[in-house]
C-alpha cells in the first residue's frame, strides 16, 4: 500500500513501511536499486547493517511524514527514493571520494548532483525544462537528503573536509560542463546552447 495522509489518519500506519517497497513501475524500482546498490553498499560497509537499516528507515519515514504538508491528503507516495537520498547524504559526508564504477564518478559528486537537481525542481521546476514529472515527490527527496546530513556529521570526524571535497568536485564538474559547452557547443543541463 502507498503512504498518504488519509491512510495515516485512518490508522494504516504500516503504509509507512510498505510504501518504501512499492514502486510505480519496473523502471522506478530499477533506478532506485541502482542508487541503493551504490550508496547502500558503501554505507553498510562503513557503519554496519544495523545502523545502515536504521538510517534507511528513519530517512524514508521522516520524508514521507514531512512531505504530507506539500500534498493533498489523498495523494499517495511510494518508493525508496527518499530513504536512498538519506544514505547518499551520509556517504557524501563520510566517503565523498569513494569511486562508483556504475556511475563512473566519485559518490560524493553523484550525491550532490542528485540533490541539487531535485532542489532546483522543488524551487524552480521551469529551470530544468521538460524534465519535471508531477508524479515524482521531489520534496521527499530533498527532505530525505536533509535527514541524512546529521547522521553523516555524527559518524565522520572529517565531515567538514569531506563537504569541501564534495563542493570542489562539483565546481570541477561545472567547469568541465561550461568548457564543453563553450568549446564544442555541447548542450548540458546547466549550460544550454
Amino acid at each position: 500500500m502507498v503512504f498518504s495522509q488519509d491512510n495515516l489518519l485512518a490508522g494504516r500506519v504500516w503504509t509507512l513501511v510498505t510504501a518504501l517497497f512499492v514502486h510505480a513501475s519496473p523502471l522506478h524500482v530499477f533506478g532506485n536499486m541502482l542508487f541503493l546498490f551504490v550508496f547502500g553498499n558503501t554505507l553498510e560497509k562503513m557503519v554496519g547493517r544495523k545502523y545502515y537499516l536504521m538510517v534507511f528507515f528513519i530517512g524514508g519515514f521522516t520524508a514521507f511524514l514531512l512531505s504530507m504538508a506539500f500534498f493533498p491528503p489523498n495523494e499517495g507516495m511510494l518508493g525508496a527514493s527518499a530513504a536512498i537520498f538519506t544514505l547518499a547524504a551520509c556517504v557524501m559526508l563520510m566517503r565523498p571520494l569513494k569511486f562508483s564504477w556504475l556511475f563512473m564518478a566519485p559518490q560524493g559528486l553523484v550525491a550532490i548532483i542528485y540533490f541539487i537537481y531535485n532542489a532546483i525542481i522543488v524551487t524552480n521546476p521551469g529551470l530544468i525544462g521538460g524534465n519535471y514529472d508531477p508524479n515524482v515527490a521531489y520534496i521527499a527527496h530533498v527532505i530525505g537528503f536533509t535527514v541524512g546530513i546529521p547522521f553523516g556529521i555524527a559518524w565522520s570526524d572529517r565531515w567538514k573536509r569531506n563537504l569541501v571535497i564534495t563542493l570542489g568536485l562539483l565546481a570541477a564538474y561545472i567547469a568541465v560542463l561550461a568548457t564543453a559547452s563553450a568549446l564544442f557547443g555541447v548542450q548540458t543541463p546547466f549550460f544550454g546552447v
